[in-house]
Parts: C-alpha cells; sequence; structure tokens
C-alpha cells in the first residue's frame, strides 16, 4: 500500500482524538489525525511525523498524520498509525496468495451473527472469515494489542468461534504495523477480557497469526510472520 504523497513534520500536541497540532515547514497546521487510539508513547511533543496531503481541496485539514517515529534504546522505529490502512495490507496479503490459493475469492466486509468480519474467502472446498486488528503498541521490542479496552474486539472473537463450530475456517491477523518486533502478546494489563477471548479462540480452533511490515513514510507492505505467544 503506498500514500500518493508525503511530508514531514513536528508534532506539537493532540486537542483531542480526531486531530493534532504539527509544525509543517515552520508553520503551525491542524491536521487529522487517522487513528483515534491513545497513542500516548507515540505522539510525544517534538517527535517526527509523517503526513499524507489530502485529495480534497474542500477538507478543513489538508493533511492526515499517518506515520510517527519512535525513539527506542535501539535506535528509531519508524510506525505507521494510520488505523485505516491494516485492511488494506491484509488484502494485499492475502490476495498474494498467503493462506489461501491466489485465485481466492476474497470479500471484504462481510455480515456472520451479528458482526461484520473483515473478509470472507472462498478458496476450493473452504471458506474462512478472517479479522484483522492493525498492532502500534510496542514495549521493549515486543508487539501488543490492544492499547486500550475494545468491547468490539471481544465480540468479534466470539463470533468466530461460532463460525468455527458452524465448520467455517476462523482467522484472527494482527498486523504489526512496524518492523523490528521479536513476538506478539495479547496486552492483558490494559483488556484482560481480550486476552482471554483470544486465549478462548485458539483453543476453539480459530487461528491466530501475526505478520510484522516493512515501513516507509509513504508506504507500508506486509512482511514477516511474528511468533504469537498467548
Amino acid at each position: 500500500m503506498k500514500y500518493k504523497r508525503v511530508i514531514k513534520g513536528r508534532f506539537i500536541a493532540r486537542p483531542n482524538r480526531f486531530i493534532a497540532r504539527v509544525e509543517i515547514e515552520g508553520a503551525a497546521e491542524t491536521v487529522h489525525v487517522k487513528n483515534t487510539g491513545r497513542c500516548r508513547e507515540l505522539l510525544i511533543p517534538g517527535c517526527t511525523v509523517y503526513l499524507s496531503v489530502a485529495d480534497n481541496p474542500e477538507r478543513k485539514t489538508k493533511f492526515d498524520l499517518i506515520a510517527v517515529e519512535k525513539v527506542t534504546d535501539g535506535g528509531v522505529l519508524l510506525i505507521n498509525m494510520d488505523s485505516q490502512i491494516p485492511n488494506d495490507v491484509a488484502e494485499e496479503w492475502l490476495r498474494g496468495g498467503e493462506l489461501f490459493s491466489v485465485g481466492a475469492n476474497v470479500r471484504r466486509e462481510v455480515k456472520y451473527g451479528n458482526s461484520r468480519f473483515d473478509f470472507y474467502v472462498e478458496d476450493g472446498d473452504r471458506r474462512a472469515f478472517l479479522e484483522v486488528k492493525g498492532v502500534t503498541l510496542e514495549e521493549d521490542g515486543m508487539a501488543m494489542f490492544p492499547d486500550a479496552p475494545t468491547e468490539r474486539g471481544v465480540k468479534h472473537i466470539g463470533e468466530l468461534v461460532s463460525a468455527v463450530r458452524e465448520g467455517y475456517e476462523a482467522y484472527v491477523l494482527f498486523v504489526i504495523q512496524m518492523k523490528g518486533v521479536s513476538e506478539f502478546r495479547p496486552n492483558d494489563a490494559t483488556h484482560p477480557e481480550f486476552g482471554e477471548a483470544l486465549r478462548m479462540a485458539k483453543e476453539a480452533g480459530v487461528h491466530i497469526l501475526a505478520v510484522d511490515c516493512k515501513i516507509e513514510p509513504d508506504s507500508i507492505v506486509a512482511d514477516m510472520s511474528v511468533k504469537v505467544d498467548l
């Protein structure tokens, strides 16, 4: 996935979860934040951020904040924090022959029970649902999800278990929006119910997968499988 045009800025502040103040070429601008999560460990005053330029000239904000440089003990880690992009990354990954054949029928936003899953895949005799979660939280080389409680995420995992019981394959794919992590774990300290739901889902036959991404300021592409430790 590639953005059309990206520029660099310096983060100043985040008045609310939808907007931020960013210095661009010496002038302070109000920009849209494409991630409504807390991201407190990422958006630190003075940090370098990257912004995509909006196509619509009539928009109130001209820029979308999509990536940030996080300073770690090992150096600078570039993290894509666009919460709308993991599904596009996952679709490219699926259509590239991961999990299913290249010619598999991949559909997005398909309703099942009381949920709408990110993907439904038909591949020969195989029928599968797949839910995608974007991951931006990193601590000491470990990726974790969620960074805030997600009752919606717990509900979706329960629906995936129901799908398995009805004969479907089911997957949760954590798209880690960075490189340089050694493993993925559920963030039990923030939302223990999510971690417990994930462990119960695995016991019921839901496949729990994680993949990291190659990140550039203007692009993000799924790369390597990452160890999942539940």
